[in-house]
Parts: structure tokens; sequence; C-alpha cells
């Protein structure tokens, strides 16, 4: 018996029945779609609590450092946490500029979190600076399990890390949520305070990450209208090709939403953000987004945007020989995108 042991994903998993995702002949009936499948969406995440009516924050410091002030805070997210979060405000703002909700990654790099805005082991520079002083008004906070909300799961500090995401991954499935559900949620609520403040354009936020932040990216995308551009580094795929190339160990718990394939693949997703501008930039070496899925969700989701007029504004480069990590090309691409799309504080 031991010698018939099938190869796992080929085996039971090789046609997971996901109806096939062809975009209408119109428009009208298009937004119809939409409407089906972002309502779909939302219930796959789980029932989740109401986000709070007007964001709580309490303000914990806030400190001058020359071209851009940093504010650091809690946001009361109504779901029993204080999330921590940090504010790049650019110096010398005259009127509402624009901003971007920045998404930090996973790489297990769990006491990180928000601090990445800080680092350049995740972007060729710390990316939060570099935001502000291009006249971006810069948000991040702690997603569950990271930063400072490191071994807080329901087993507390002797859970650190991973066995804390896990037990929260569970916990959350005890009571009819999701991890990501639940994550996004925390992003959104984030959100809704980003776009309440007078430095803030609402009309021009936007919202990049790379790795888990790049999947956060055009979920939130997919989700909230307000969020007019985005650039997403790595983590695009269709989940079938994840699948069929045996490369569901390269992402966490939380990438992994119950009864996804029942319904619908990445493209679906990524389609909710037509006709808004999305930049997805990719190696071709990166285990954890297949290329043949990326170039997939591509030609499922352009028609789309060429029937919303809009081509230009749907962005997908494939980097040669590159893995999973964000090149200086990247990086420049990136904010010269969303300076593009989202304007200047001078404009």
């Amino acid at each position: 018996m031991s010698g018939n042991i099938p190869e796992p994903a080929h085996s039971w998993l090789t046609d997971p029945g996901t109806p096939v995702f062809a975009v209408p002949p119109t428009l009208s009936e298009w937004e119809a779609q939409r409407r089906k499948i972002r309502d779909t969406l939302l219930e796959l995440l789980g029932q989740l609590p109401p986000r709070p009516p007007a964001p709580q924050i309490e303000m914990i410091a806030r400190e001058d450092r020359g071209d851009f002030v940093i504010e650091r805070f809690r946001m009361d997210n109504g779901a029993g946490a204080m999330v921590p979060g940090i504010v790049l405000l650019p110096r010398g703002l005259r009127k509402p500029a624009p901003a971007i909700l920045y998404c930090h990654w996973h790489g297990g790099d769990y006491p990180i979190g928000k601090e990445e805005l800080f680092q350049s082991a995740h972007t060729p520079e710390p990316p939060g600076p570099a935001l502000a002083q291009h006249g971006f008004v810069v948000l991040a906070i702690d997603a569950p399990c990271f930063g400072e909300r490191a071994n807080r799961g329901p087993g507390g500090a002797v859970e650190p890390g991973r066995q804390a995401e896990e037990s929260t991954a569970k916990f959350n499935l005890w009571t009819g949520r999701t991890f990501w559900g639940m994550l996004l949620r925390d992003d959104l609520t984030a959100l809704d305070y980003l776009a309440s403040r007078p430095e803030v354009d609402p009309t021009r936020i936007g919202v990049t990450g790379i790795s888990m932040g790049s999947t956060r990216t055009w979920w939130l995308m997919a989700l909230d209208e307000r969020l007019k551009a985005g650039v997403g580094v790595a983590c695009l795929t269709r989940y079938q090709n994840l699948i069929a190339h045996d490369s569901l160990a390269e992402h966490s718990l939380g990438y992994y939403v119950p009864r996804m394939l029942t319904h619908f693949d990445t493209e679906a997703v990524v389609a909710l953000i037509a006709p808004r501008a999305i930049l997805f930039q990719t190696g071709d070496r990166d285990a954890g987004s297949p290329i043949d899925g990326v170039r997939e969700v591509e030609s499922l989701v352009r028609p789309l945007y060429r029937m919303y007029g809009r081509d230009e504004a749907f962005g997908n480069l494939i980097y040669p020989n590159v893995g999973h990590r964000y090149t200086a090309e990247m990086w420049t691409r990136t904010q010269a995108w969303l300076a593009d799309h989202l304007g200047t504080a001078s404009s």
C-alpha cells in the first residue's frame, strides 16, 4: 500500500470544482455580478462584528523628525482589542494630502509588524519616511499577532509567534469568524481613521505592501471603494495554481479562506478593483506566486479594465530571476505609480 501513495495535491484536489470566471458582455451585467461577488466575499470572511461608527483613538506619543512628524496611537477596533498604529505626517501641509495605508508583511517576523515602516529589510529603503517625504500621509497598524500584538493570542505570552497566530485562527473559526476576515476588518477600521484625518484628502487614498501586505492590498481594494490606487509586490496568483505547484505551504494560515474555491478564485477578487488603479509586481522565481497563475489572473481581469476604458490602470510586471523580494526597480515603480494615480501634496 505504501508504494501506491498518490501525489497529495494531484490526487484529491486536482479539480476543486471552482466555477469559471468570465467577464460579462456589458458593464451593467458586470455591476450586478460584482455586487454578488463582494457579498459572497464578505460572507466567506465570517460573521464579523460591525466596525465602530467612528474610530476611537488614544494618542500615545508625537515625535518631530524634521521632514515629517510621527504620531503613535492605539485604536479601539470594537472587537475587544486596542490596535497599535503609526501615522507619518509630512511637514508643511497646507491642504489635505494624499495618503497611503501601508500593510506590513508576514515572513514570520511577528515582533516587527508596523515597525516595517522604518526598516529596509523588506523594501530597498524604509518605506514610511520615503513616502512621507514624497508628500503622502502614511498610516500602518499591527496585524493580529504582530508587533505590539505579538504573544497576545488566546494563550497569552506562553504562545509565541506562529502558535499565537494558529490559536487565534482556531478561536475565530469557533466563533464563526476567520483570521483573515478579522485582520482585514482591522485594516478597514484603520482606513476609517485615516480617511477621517483632517490632513488627508479622502478621495486620494492608496494602499500598498509586500507579501502578506500585498495580499491585504488587493483584498482591501476589492472590499472598499475608498482605496483609489494600490501596489502589491508578490503574493498574486490563483489558488488553483498554488495547488498545482504543490505550494500551499508557502503561505500562512490566514491566506486560506474557507469555501473560497467553491465560489471563485483570485481573479474574481481582483476584478472587484476595476476600474481603479492597481499595479502587481512579481518575481518569476517566487515560489508563493506561480507565474502561470499570475498571467492567468491578468488574462481574465484585463478585459474588464478595457471595458471600462482603463487598460492602463491595470499593471502586471513580472521580473526575471527574482524571488520573493522587493527590488530597487520595484520600489521606484511603486512610488511612481502611487504619485501618478494619487497626486502629490501640492497637487
